[in-house]
């Protein structure tokens, strides 16, 4: 089988029916798909990569593709994290606010930049309630 989305759930499951299982790399059996792509021309691809000498990837066990989507969900959170810091930066950037790159000196100087912040648009909304009346 080509190793794939919900291919290792099949090999186990093939596997505990008693077949045996070989995943290749969807990188190696691609190389052997020289048509269109379709189920019957995927097989015939699947089935030339398996008759290759080739390193066949390893059936995961339900344990470890907990811990790979452990990694996985971790990865997306610093990601977003780091998008939500770059963002903000850029945010108080339009307010003439300029911090040093990373969290920690984000977390630093939040306390300060917000309070200079705050104190300027107070300032402003009087002036704007003045000029008003």
């Amino acid at each position: 089988m080509e190793a794939c989305g919900g291919a290792h759930h099949w090999a186990r499951k093939l596997v505990e029916m008693g077949y045996q299982v070989k995943l290749m790399p969807g990188e190696f059996v691609k190389a052997f798909n020289i048509r269109n792509k379709n189920d019957a021309a995927d097989a015939r691809a699947i089935w030339l990569a398996v008759q290759q000498p080739g390193k066949a990837v390893a059936v995961k066990t339900e344990m470890q593709h907990a811990v790979l989507a452990l990694h996985r969900a971790r990865e997306q959170l610093v990601k977003f994290r780091t998008m939500q810091i770059n963002s903000l930066r850029g945010l108080l950037a339009e307010y003439g606010e300029v911090s040093a790159k990373g969290r920690a000196s984000l977390d630093k100087a939040i306390p300060e930049i917000l309070a200079r912040v705050a104190s300027a648009f107070s300032a402003q909304a009087e002036l704007d309630r003045r000029f008003k009346s």
